[in-house]
C-alpha cells in the first residue's frame, strides 16, 4: 500500500462520533443487508495512449446501523483533479449536474445545473436502498470546441437509478432518464429514443475520439460507436473490491460502451480503444434469511423518518496502484473502515501499470 493510501486510511478511522452512531441495531458487515451507491466510474481498455485500468470515484456504502451515506456536493465532475485527469487521458469528462453559468455549461440550453443525488441507506428497518440521480454529460475536449457544450457527445437528462431490497422476493431495481441526447454524425446534439428494458441505444461513427493522445491519431478520420444500455448484472458495474453482492442482490446505473476507431490522416486503421462508462451505479444485497424489523411505513423500508447522515469528511484524492502483466486489477484493502464513510472516501485510480516498468519490459 503506498503512503498516501496508508494516510487516507488512518484518516477514515479517526472521523469522530461514527462508533458511537453505530452501536444501535448493527447488522453484520459481511454477510448483513448493504447497499452502495457510486456517480460514475470509468474502465479503460489497453490501447489509445492507456494501460488499462479503472477510475472509480467515491463510493458511498450504507452504514452497519440505520442511516445513511451521502456524496459530496463538491464532486462535480469526473475527472475531478490533476490525477484522474491523467488516468483517463486528458480527453474526456464527465459531467456531473452543477455549472457555474451558461457558458460554462455542458447542456443542453434547456438543462438547468442541479446538485446531485447520490446515496446509500439502511433504513429504520433495515432494508438497503440506494439512489444515484443527476443530469450526466460526457464529452471529448478532443475535439476542441470553443464552450464546453461543444464537446458534448452524450446527455443524459433527468437521470436516475435506484435499488430497494425489501426481502428476498421483494427488490426492486430501477434505471430511468427523461430524455437522451446524442450528438450526430451530422454534429447535431439531439434527442434520440431511449432503449426499453434490456434493449440497448447503438450509434455508430459518432465524432468522438480516444480517451487520451495516440501518436499520428487524426481527429477528422477517428470515430467511435457507442451502445448505451443499463444495467443488469452485478458484474457489469465498475467497482471496488468491498463493493460486495449478496445471496440476493438487485443493481441499476447506465452503460455506456464506447469502440474508439483510430485513424490517422490518411484513414489507415491504426487501433481500437475500448472505454467502459458506468453511470449511477448502485446495488443492495441481503441474505436469503433476511427479514426485515418492524419500522412503520411501506413495507420497503421506508418509515417517514429522515435517516442520519454518517460524517464522510475526507479529501478528494487518488491512489495509483501497479496492475500485473494480464490487465488491470482491484486492490484488495480498501475496505469501509466503520461502514457508511465514502468507500475509501476518495477516488481511487486502479490497475494502470506503470510505465516505467513497461519500458523496462
Amino acid at each position: 500500500m503506498t503512503k498516501s493510501a496508508a494516510s487516507a486510511l488512518v484518516v477514515l478511522v479517526a472521523v469522530p462520533g461514527v462508533a458511537s452512531a453505530q452501536a444501535p441495531q448493527q447488522v453484520d458487515e459481511k454477510t448483513g443487508p448493504v447497499s452502495f451507491a457510486n456517480i460514475a466510474s470509468v474502465r479503460i481498455g489497453a490501447g489509445g495512449g492507456q494501460h488499462g485500468g479503472a477510475l472509480i470515484t467515491e463510493t458511498q456504502r450504507s452504514p452497519l446501523s440505520p442511516g445513511q451515506s451521502k456524496l459530496s456536493a463538491d464532486r462535480v465532475a469526473v475527472p475531478n483533479n490533476d490525477g484522474e485527469k491523467a488516468t483517463l487521458g486528458g480527453h474526456y469528462q464527465i459531467d456531473l449536474g452543477k455549472f457555474a453559468g451558461a457558458s460554462a455549461s455542458a447542456y443542453p440550453a434547456a438543462i438547468a445545473s442541479r446538485d446531485h443525488e447520490v446515496t446509500a441507506a439502511l433504513q429504520q428497518s433495515t432494508v438497503p436502498t440506494a439512489v444515484a440521480e443527476t443530469n450526466y454529460a460526457i464529452r471529448d475536449n478532443w475535439q476542441g470546441g470553443e464552450k464546453p457544450l461543444d464537446n458534448t457527445v452524450l446527455v443524459f437528462e433527468g437521470a436516475r437509478s435506484a435499488v430497494d431490497c425489501a426481502a428476498p422476493g421483494r427488490t426492486t431495481a430501477t434505471t430511468a432518464v427523461a430524455k437522451l441526447w446524442v450528438r450526430g454524425t451530422d454534429g447535431t446534439l439531439a434527442p434520440a429514443a431511449v432503449p426499453g428494458g434490456g434493449s440497448a441505444l447503438q450509434v455508430k461513427d459518432l465524432k468522438l475520439g480516444p480517451p487520451g493522445d495516440v501518436p499520428q491519431a487524426s481527429k477528422e478520420k477517428t470515430t467511435s460507436d457507442v451502445t448505451v444500455s443499463r444495467v443488469t448484472a452485478f458484474d457489469q458495474l465498475v467497482r471496488q473490491d468491498g463493493w460486495r453482492d449478496g445471496d440476493v442482490t438487485a443493481v441499476g446505473g447506465w452503460r455506456v460502451d464506447i469502440t474508439t476507431h483510430v485513424r490517422n490522416d490518411q484513414n489507415v486503421s491504426m487501433e481500437d480503444v475500448k472505454t467502459n462508462v458506468v453511470l449511477g451505479g448502485v446495488s443492495c444485497s441481503i441474505p436469503k434469511s433476511f427479514v426485515a424489523r418492524p419500522a412503520g411505513g411501506t413495507g420497503t423500508g421506508a418509515t417517514g423518518q429522515q435517516q442520519p447522515t454518517v460524517p464522510t469528511q475526507v479529501p478528494a484524492g487518488y491512489v495509483a496502484a501497479a496492475a500485473p502483466e494480464d490487465g488491470f486489477r482491484l486492490p484488495l484493502g480498501f475496505g469501509l473502515l466503520g461502514g457508511g464513510l465514502a468507500f475509501a472516501a476518495l477516488a481511487v485510480v486502479l490497475g494502470r501499470r506503470r510505465r516505467a516498468k513497461a519500458e523496462q519490459g
